[in-house]
């Protein structure tokens, strides 16, 4: 049985680092990347514990094991990951005044259990978690990863902005209460 939940002990942190390195761009082949989507940052385990302190992250867990994560990113942590950097002007740029937000920083889900509606439930058990805190989660994703782009979208996420930086094009989509 997969348990959804925050995340609660540093091994459970290593599990995310481990899941985030097997996903990531650079070490996907082109039809990898196309067919089962990829992750483009990688946290240290410093970053990850004070983010997680801030706001947990949620995780999926079978068998005591991390197999798909949502991490959950305070605008405190704006200037913490070089490459998340243009994401935050952007943010402050297109939403509007007032409005508070968590950005959820990466959501994976290991390869075998991928197609079971685990990235759904993730992002059901963070909004559960945070929408009581913040009026929108906001995210981004690099515009040629259209798996990762149409399982937002079904789950509810909508175009705010498209720009590019560093060479990339990145849609900012967020997710209502």
């Amino acid at each position: 049985m997969v348990v959804y939940k925050k995340v609660e002990t540093t091994q459970e942190l290593n599990q995310i680092i481990a899941l985030q390195k097997k996903n990531l761009f650079n070490g996907l082949t082109l039809e990898e990347r196309e067919k089962e989507g990829f992750v483009s940052v990688t946290h240290s385990l410093v970053i990850l514990e004070r983010m997680n302190t801030k706001c947990a992250h949620t995780i999926a867990v079978h068998n005591n094991i991390v197999i798909g994560f949502a991490l959950s990113m305070h605008p405190m942590f704006a200037m913490d990951i070089e490459l998340l950097k243009p994401m935050f002007v952007e943010i402050e740029k297109n939403l509007p005044r007032g409005q508070s937000y968590i950005t959820m920083g990466q959501i994976c889900i290991d390869k075998t259990y991928r197609g079971q509606g685990i990235f759904r439930k993730l992002y059901v058990t963070m909004k559960k978690r945070v929408l009581s805190k913040f009026d929108v989660i906001v995210t981004e994703v690099d515009a040629s990863n259209t798996r990762s782009l149409n399982a937002h979208y079904a789950v509810g996420f909508s175009d705010l902005t498209t720009y590019i930086s560093n060479g990339q094009t990145w849609k900012l989509i967020v997710l209502h209460n």
